[in-house]
């Protein structure tokens, strides 16, 4: 969840430092920190709060070196202050460790350290780490090796990052389990050390990842991998092709509304290269799938976490209704500990922004146990998930900044759109004109997503009127039934008003108690196959006095005598119609926020990549 960033080289490390946390803040804004070797000495900078507090606390007493590390906290154990803010250093000020995971046995190791007379400074269990580098240096005689010999002692899930003053040429960086990535980039005159890509890409685009279970020595003109037991490991560099400005919020108020409008681009990205309209064709080369493996396929499970759960939601109905496949959908941290029934004709799909999501990867890991082909849908390139899988759709929407998810919800919808296309046709569960007729449907997605953008107007308005509302209720059925449950998750992480998702069917047995003028319903009631059932759970709502919010099709007749409150839509194929119903959701999410000043790209106790349990 923590963001970390390294630097070993020829410049100055603070600014390198600062400037690669302030890319990652997305990922935990509890505290923040950093540590440089200044004149053989290390020195110490960390406060509770945001970046920006810590960028103050520098600025009053600068530190200057070429090698240094630092973190920013998304909370875990022990309160989001100073003393529990990263890094950690050891007894004798020689060691410093920055750690994203969760150390399972901290309160056993933390006994024994103090049985022998090792006293703690914070709450955390990350503190246990740099203690246990001290106590094994003196053995083992190397910082590689006394860190190799701690995550011997630890239990859980790890990414660390450890320098020292007695070796003051290099950074050791070590990656456990599925607590987040770790990637070295690899620059001219240094090298870099990070938890996520954002935080070096301004530096270089050469990048190498580390895999589970494998540990990093890097110098400033070299980086030399193995695995935790010391055995040589191969160095794969991999170019990355992401632009660091757009990383950046341009024209925008906040990264989530840029990121809502730059959905046009995304969701043309998604399609290019994969569909060929003229002759009506998906392919999807990094799935790696032919017509025999798809013909052996009984049952896809899609697993995901929060957003990408509902994207599943969505998926489900597009696999079974045109490929024709068994599909489930499985929250991924139940995954693992549900005994799924699942063999070698099963596909375990994971949907994951970051690819690194904890529960996410323990669910492909499962699969795998089992015998089950992996597949994944991954935003962040050279994610595990994208690495650990048999086959991979890529997401193909750049960086996403703000927390909460919007153009990786979407084009996900598109990739398992292509997918059930892509699998009909290759199990022959369509013919040559069904097949065209589904492609043709996808050629104006990206017009129609702008379409909703231009009425961003509209949404504000009703935004202004609802915004001091403090439960909402969302209804939708059918494919649009998930995004009601997306509706509903984005207006409450980061607005913090509570919301519900519901399916509309189910209204009568109980959630209609609480309909009421301070309760507003928005419904869902585009034109698609459960349009008259959603007609008629709207004039339910309303004969019990409730403010209904209709997410409608352009055109429609009947929405208007029923309600005041409309966001249009255009008409859009009903297979393809989440793609657009939840554009004015996302928005009027964002605006709700936005008017009530609070911290739309960072919201209170959340984080972009959940990588602990």
């Amino acid at each position: 969840m923590c963001g970390i960033v390294g630097y070993i080289g020829e410049q100055d490390a603070t600014p390198i430092i600062l400037n690669g946390l302030k890319r990652l803040e997305y990922r935990g804004y509890d505290s923040a920190g950093l540590a440089v070797l200044e004149n053989g000495h290390i020195e110490i900078r960390r406060d509770a709060g945001k970046l920006s507090h810590l960028e103050a606390l520098v600025q009053e007493t600068p530190i200057h070196g070429r090698i240094g590390i630092g973190h920013t906290r998304w909370a875990t154990h022990g309160e989001p202050n100073a003393r529990n803010a990263h890094p950690h250093i050891g007894s004798t000020g020689e060691f410093v460790v920055v750690h994203n995971g969760i150390v399972e046995n901290y309160l056993s190791l933390r006994e024994e350290l103090q049985a022998e007379g090792t006293e703690f400074k914070s709450e955390t269990d990350t503190e246990t780490i740099v203690h246990l580098v001290e106590k094994f240096y003196s053995a083992e005689g190397t910082l590689e090796g006394a860190v190799r010999k701690t995550l011997g002692q630890l239990k859980g899930a790890h990414g660390i990052v450890v320098l020292t003053s007695r070796e003051p040429d290099k950074i050791v960086a070590a990656r456990v389990g599925n607590a987040g990535g770790v990637v070295i980039g690899l620059g001219d005159g240094g090298n870099y050390v990070a938890s996520d890509l954002p935080a070096i890409l301004e530096h270089t685009r050469r990048a190498v990842f580390l895999e589970s279970h494998q540990m990093a020595v890097v110098t400033r003109d070299k980086v030399t991998l193995s695995d935790i037991h010391g055995n040589p490991v191969p160095v794969k560099v991999q170019n990355i092709a992401w632009d660091p400005v757009a990383a950046e919020k341009g024209e925008y108020r906040h990264f989530m509304q840029k990121e809502i409008h730059e959905q046009v681009r995304s969701l043309t990205d998604t399609l290019a290269g994969r569909v060929d309209f003229d002759e009506g064709q998906v392919t999807l080369h990094e799935l790696n799938l032919d017509a025999d493996k798809a013909k052996k396929i009984n049952k896809i499970i899609i697993t995901a976490c929060g957003t990408a759960e509902h994207a599943g939601m969505v998926g489900k109905i597009l696999l079974e209704r045109i490929a024709r496949v068994p599909t489930e959908v499985a929250i991924a941290s139940e995954f693992r500990y549900s005994d799924p029934l699942v063999d070698e004709h099963t596909v375990v799909l994971a949907i994951s922004q970051s690819g690194e999501t904890a529960d996410t990867l323990a669910a492909m890991e499962e699969g795998r146990k089992k015998g089950a082909m992996l597949w994944s849908n991954v935003n962040a390139i050279g994610s595990q998930a994208m690495r650990i899988a048999d086959g991979c759709i890529p997401m193909q929407v750049g960086p996403e900044i703000g927390v909460a998810s919007t153009k990786a919800f979407t084009a996900p919808l598109i990739d398992l759109y292509l997918l059930a296309v892509h699998l009909a046709d290759l199990r022959g569960a369509i013919d040559v004109d069904q097949r065209f007729s589904l492609v043709n449907d996808l050629v104006g997605i990206p017009a129609l997503v702008g379409g909703c953008l231009d009425r961003e107007e509209d949404v504000l308005a009703l935004a202004r009127k609802f915004m001091r509302m403090s439960h909402m209720l969302y209804l939708g059925r059918g494919i649009n039934m998930p995004i009601a449950y997306e509706g509903a998750l984005k207006l409450k992480e980061i607005s913090y008003i509570h919301a519900e998702g519901y399916p509309a069917g189910e209204m009568k047995h109980g959630p209609i108690a609480l309909i009421d003028r301070s309760m507003p319903v928005v419904a869902l009631a585009p034109q698609d196959p459960w349009y008259d059932k959603m007609i008629s759970q709207i004039e339910q709502a309303m004969a019990r006095g409730g403010e209904v919010i209709a997410v409608a099709t352009d055109g429609d007749e009947r929405i208007p005598d029923l309600t005041d409150n409309i966001l249009w839509v255009p008409e859009t194929p009903w297979l393809l119609s989440p793609v657009v119903t939840s554009i004015p959701l996302q928005l009027f999410a964002y605006h709700i926020a936005s008017l009530l000043g609070l911290d739309v790209d960072q919201p209170r106790n959340l984080a972009k990549s959940v990588t602990v349990e």
